[in-house]
């Protein structure tokens, strides 16, 4: 795949590199999206009433912010030392509401169930039939919403890399790669399109996999 120009730094190597740090942040900040969005939404649909609404107007105040530009903000503000873990949660923050207002729509519907009706009648504890009652049977949607929120996690990360903000050198991101190369594309296209072609291929896959995953759960959908 060449060597960068100028500095002569290996292409392939730097794609590896790169792949890497961009998948932790991308797996991590859909963890960390996926474990506040699941419990906020298992409490507000299974409990109902002002806890509901209190949760519900607070996916809504999140979903109201400009992700991209409050995102840009808040990793520009925050210190250089860290920054990995700065994109994971800054990331993880405007993703949660996402899976919160999925699993609280099926958590409405699940309570009424004649299983969680039994499971009432015998005695058992709210906390209890949270977790042997109702998310075994989120498990199925939160896992698909897993596997279709880290390509666009991937791809917001390189997207704020682009923009210089995201991952800093030494530390490579096909982002970072991508900025660097606007300037070299007519000279060494290569420098450009292997970072390119690296990004659009590991979206591509993680979605057809979510998509996949999603018709394998659920049949109707791929009807």
């Amino acid at each position: 795949m060449g060597v960068e120009p100028v500095n002569g730094r290996d292409v392939l190597a730097r794609i590896v590199y790169g792949a890497r740090i961009s998948l932790l942040i991308a797996v991590l900040a859909t963890a960390v999206s996926v474990i506040v969005g699941a419990v906020l939404g298992m409490v507000a649909g299974f409990f109902g009433g002002w806890i509901d609404t209190a949760i519900s107007r607070l996916m809504d105040l999140v979903l109201s912010f400009p992700q991209l530009i409050f995102m840009i903000a808040l990793v520009a503000v925050l210190p250089d030392q860290g920054r990995t873990m700065s994109l994971i949660l800054v990331i993880g923050f405007f993703g949660w509401p996402y899976i919160g207002r999925i699993v609280r729509g099926q958590t409405l519907s699940l309570r009424h169930r004649e299983f969680v009706e039994a499971a009432w009648a015998g005695g058992q504890l709210q906390g209890t039939i949270l977790l042997r009652e109702i998310l075994p049977n989120l498990t199925s949607p939160i896992l698909v919403y897993a596997t279709l929120s880290i390509p666009a996690n991937i791809g917001t990360e390189a997207a704020l890399s682009f923009l210089g903000i995201g991952v800093q050198p030494p530390t490579p991101s096909w982002g970072q790669m991508m900025q660097k190369a606007m300037s070299w594309y007519q000279v060494d296209p290569m420098f450009f399109l292997v970072p390119g072609i690296c990004l659009f291929l590991t979206v591509l896959g993680f979605t057809l996999f979510g998509d996949a995953l999603r018709d394998a759960t659920d049949p109707k959908s791929g009807v």
